[in-house]
């Protein structure tokens, strides 16, 4: 199966995302909560239709950009918020995206990179990010499909792939997904080296 960006648009085309909650994720609205400088460059990778990047906008954060390789998915965000700049909306494959960022914001996108990138994403995460910035987010830990996306991992798997370019500040069972997540996230945040 090759994870392409027809790939991904035909899954928003046809709205087959289960792993979309409709909503920002509990866990990273109280992260953001506690966010006080609404100036910090946020990256959203993988954003598909980014309810984080909605709620940091209303909140006032202005310096939030939303990546994902799937056209559909970034048009589906721009219908449901007009108000976000279309110049802070990248049509992009992350690999191939470059920038300097203070916060990158982990949803489900890990989860979706075929396990042979995942080394290539941690890598490319660390090069976008500003010395000790930060990658929070939510991260599976459950084994779920082998052969396609959501794909899932573990603690062990995560902290040999994080290790070597991020200091570990947080990594834990978090304990206010919501209920069909329950016991299946970890809450990580990792500070570049």
């Amino acid at each position: 199966m090759e994870l392409t960006e027809s790939f991904w648009n035909q899954k928003y085309i046809e709205e087959k995302i289960p792993w979309d909650l409709g909503k920002v994720s509990p866990p990273i609205k109280h992260y953001i909560d506690q966010l006080e400088n609404k100036k910090k460059s946020i990256l959203i990778p993988g954003a598909g239709n980014s309810y984080e990047a909605e709620y940091l906008w209303k909140k006032g954060f202005s310096n939030v950009k939303v990546l994902d390789i799937s056209f559909q998915a970034l048009r589906r965000f721009k219908e449901r918020v007009p108000s976000f700049p279309e110049n802070q909306m990248v049509h992009a494959d992350f690999f191939q995206f470059s920038g300097k960022f203070d916060l990158i914001i982990e949803q489900t996108f890990f989860c979706a990179i075929e396990k042979k990138r995942r080394p290539s994403y941690v890598r490319h995460s660390a090069g976008l990010l500003r010395k000790k910035s930060k990658l929070v987010g939510l991260l599976f830990h459950v084994p779920l499909n082998e052969e396609y996306p959501p794909f899932g991992g573990n603690e062990k798997e995560y902290k040999r792939l994080f290790e070597p370019y991020f200091k570990i500040q947080t990594f834990q069972k978090e304990l206010h997904s919501v209920d069909s997540r329950k016991g299946k996230e970890l809450w990580v945040e990792f500070v570049k080296k």
